[in-house]
Formats: structure tokens, C-alpha cells, sequence
């Protein structure tokens, strides 16, 4: 087990002050800082740093030994690399609208531009990796997201409150067939109007919009989020479609699970994410890179309905957020100030541990608050206690149930 080193990606949509807060560095920073990235992937890998201070890439580490460092079942599974990638999230302006593809979806893109012979760092490429990027996010603050496709009754009723001349035959689309085959339409209208089209339609939607807001209606969090990013993303096709898609708000602890083909978009708020170790990623508005449409529509999930919203298992002391994804799994760890109690680290997995609150020792190295260490499958009778009299908590990354299952066999 042994502390790690770990990069912060400065993307324009992120914090100036989060991240900077967290790793105790002077705020506010000199540009945003988007995501802390603790993990083996090929683009930033983590570093971990030894009792003598020297530095060594995880990624390295892991090639070097991959059973002693993922166990035999993980390495043989995922070819001898980690499967997952954990980061912080310090969103202070919305990302794009996007989605992930599923494991065959991405194989067979993977092949058909590898075959084109399109660059893999191409602005063009779609498929860099051949891998799925199902992702998990738990908000450590008030996180705001907009995630899959809403009951279509609802969002007519949405629709309704919004019509306008313009919009008339499209909401029609829906009000005529309000199921996932009229969401697919709706969609799939918008995302391919012409930017004409769309620069007609806009200013309408704005001005009723701004209506709905200041009547205090039932949309009115829906209608807030479309002015926002109509002032940011003008005449984008993705300001049509959040109208379609579900707006939470995440309080402290709960979750979302954003399996392949989920169009999502993140707003704003802090978070903790785990995801498939993938660059995948294809895009459906609010952005100026590449979108390809019919791609899109070949990986998106039209189903539809409310979004569930994860509090996690709780399972002695950790709390578990399940998904289906073999890749990954995250729990979550916390104590009160009176709670001092010692917790086992998970055995004979390897794993992440972020600490996000507080401080803790594992077994006797201290981990402040944005700190993190890495703890190998061949590492066992490893323990979390916190340190001091402050509320802490811990966040835990290693890979599926599953997978797991398999290495304890």
C-alpha cells in the first residue's frame, strides 16, 4: 500500500477553487481544475510514491507484476490493466450532452475506424479505445445533472407549458406517439435541424422560458437550466434536447449509475466519479467538438422514465453502490466525531482509497483530506481508522463484484 501522487486535468468547465481547496494548495487557482484523476490510465497515470519519496507510475507498476498489483482473475480479465478510472469532479459550468457505448458497440467502432485508418488523438475519432465506459457519480456537494430520457407524458406536459408557433409541429411528434419511438423522433428532428432552423426556434423557446420562470410553474428548474445554457451554448441543438431529459439534483451521498447509450450532461456541483478506464465518448450538443449524429443515434438508449438515484448499500460499515458494471465498484465509508471505530479494508482486491473529509491512518500511513492510496490485491489485514476528533470520510474504488468473486475463489 503506498500513497499516490495524482494529476488535475484543467478543463475550461471546471473549478478554480475546489480542487485546489481539497489538496490544501493556494485558492484560487491560476485556471480551472476539472477532475482529479486517481488511477492507471494510459493518458495521466497516478504515481505512486514510496516511503523514501521516490515516484513510479502505477501504470508501470502494474505491467510489471499484474497479478501481485490486480489479482489473477482482474489481470486476466482486463488484460492485465486496471479497469476502472476514479476521479474528483469540481464542475462549475455544464459539460457536454454525451453518451458511452456499450462493450460490443465499442469493439466494432473501434475496429471500423482502426480499419479507415482515422488517428486515434483524431478530432474525429469516436472510438480511441475498443472498451466500454459505463460511470458512476456521488455527489459530495449539491450536484446538478441532466440525465436519460424522461417520461414522455411528463415532458409533454413540459412541452405544453412551452408551446410556441414554432414549435408546435414538434411537440405534436410527441403528443402523437409518447413513448421511446417518439423520443427517438423528437430527437433525432432536432439534432439534425439546420442552424437556421434552429436560430428561428430559439428565441421563442427563450422568451417562454422566462415566462414559466417568473409564473413560478411546475417546470420552472427545467426552464432555469434551458436559459442557462441557451446564454452559453446559443443556437445549439443541445439546448432542445435537455428539454427531453431528466434534471436532478444530487444531495450529499446519492448517487447516479449512467450505463451505455444514457445522454447525460453534468451542470454543476462537486463529486466523486468512477468509470470504466475508456476515452469513448460521443457527443450531442453543448460543445464545439465533433458530434457525429448518426453515431449517436446508434448508441443512444431511448428508453425512458424517472432516473434512479443511488443512496447505496449499507453492508457493516461500508455503503456500496451497486451497478451491473463488472468494471467497477465504489463504496463509501464515513464516521462521526464520537465514531472512532476501525474499518477492514477489503481483501484480495485491488483498490483506490480517496479520503474526502477528515483524515485517516491505513494501517499507520496518514491520509489527509484529497489524499489517496493505492492497495494491491497481494496487500491483505489493511485498516482505516481516522485520525483526530473531525467528521471523515472515505471513498473505496476497486473493481466489480464479480470480478472480485473470482479472485477469492
Amino acid at each position: 500500500m503506498q500513497l499516490l501522487r495524482n494529476a488535475v486535468r484543467p478543463y475550461a468547465w471546471g473549478s478554480r477553487t475546489t480542487i485546489a481547496e481539497m489538496l490544501g494548495r493556494p485558492v484560487p487557482a491560476p485556471h480551472p481544475e476539472a477532475e482529479l484523476w486517481m488511477g492507471a490510465h494510459p493518458g495521466d497515470p497516478s504515481r505512486v510514491v514510496d516511503r523514501d519519496g521516490a515516484e513510479h507510475s502505477l501504470l508501470d507498476r502494474i505491467e510489471a507484476d499484474p497479478v501481485g498489483e490486480l489479482g489473477d482473475a482482474t489481470a486476466s480479465r482486463w488484460g492485465n490493466r486496471l479497469p476502472f478510472l476514479l476521479k474528483v469532479l469540481a464542475v462549475e459550468d455544464p459539460l457536454s450532452l454525451q453518451a458511452h457505448p456499450s462493450a460490443a458497440q465499442a469493439a466494432s467502432g473501434y475496429a471500423a475506424e482502426e480499419a479507415a485508418g482515422i488517428r486515434r488523438d483524431a478530432p474525429n475519432r469516436n472510438y480511441p479505445d475498443p472498451a466500454a465506459k459505463p460511470e458512476l457519480v456521488c455527489a459530495l456537494t449539491e450536484f446538478h445533472a441532466l440525465a436519460g430520457f424522461r417520461d414522455p407524458v411528463r415532458t409533454i406536459e413540459l412541452l405544453e407549458e412551452l408551446r410556441t408557433p414554432g414549435l408546435s409541429a414538434h411537440i405534436d411528434l410527441l403528443v402523437g406517439q409518447p413513448n421511446s419511438d417518439g423520443l427517438r423522433a423528437l430527437f433525432t428532428t432536432w439534432i439534425t435541424l439546420p442552424q437556421t432552423a434552429l436560430e428561428r426556434l430559439m428565441p421563442d423557446l427563450i422568451d417562454a422560458c422566462v415566462a414559466h420562470v417568473k409564473a413560478h410553474g411546475d417546470f420552472s428548474l427545467e426552464c432555469r437550466t434551458v436559459l442557462e445554457l441557451g446564454e452559453s451554448y446559443p443556437g445549439d441543438a443541445g439546448v432542445l434536447a435537455a428539454l427531453l431529459l431528466n434534471r436532478l439534483v444530487l444531495a450529499p451521498g446519492e448517487a447516479i449509475y449512467l450505463p451505455a447509450g444514457n445522454l447525460h450532461a453534468y451542470l454543476h456541483g462537486t463529486g466523486v466519479e468512477i468509470l470504466a478506464n475508456s476515452d469513448n465518448i460521443l457527443r450531442g450538443g453543448l460543445t464545439p467538438k465533433h458530434v457525429d449524429v448518426p453515431e449517436l443515434l446508434r448508441v443512444l438508449d431511448f428508453g425512458c422514465g424517472d432516473m434512479p438515484v443511488s443512496t447505496g448499500e449499507q453492508v457493516g460499515r461500508l455503503r456500496t453502490y451497486r451497478t451491473e458494471a463488472p468494471e467497477f465498484e465504489l463504496s463509501r465509508v464515513e464516521w462521526t466525531a464520537e465514531d472512532r471505530v476501525e474499518v477492514p479494508l477489503p481483501a484480495a482486491r485491488p483498490t483506490i482509497a480517496v479520503c474526502t473529509r477528515g483524515a485517516v491512518s491505513i494501517s499507520g500511513v496518514e491520509v489527509g483530506r484529497g489524499r489517496s492510496v493505492w492497495v494491491p490485491a497481494c496487500d491483505v489485514d489493511l485498516a482505516l481508522r481516522p485520525i483526530g476528533t473531525d467528521r471523515t470520510q472515505v471513498f473505496l474504488a476497486t473493481v466489480g463484484a464479480e470480478a472480485a468473486a473470482h479472485d477469492t475463489l
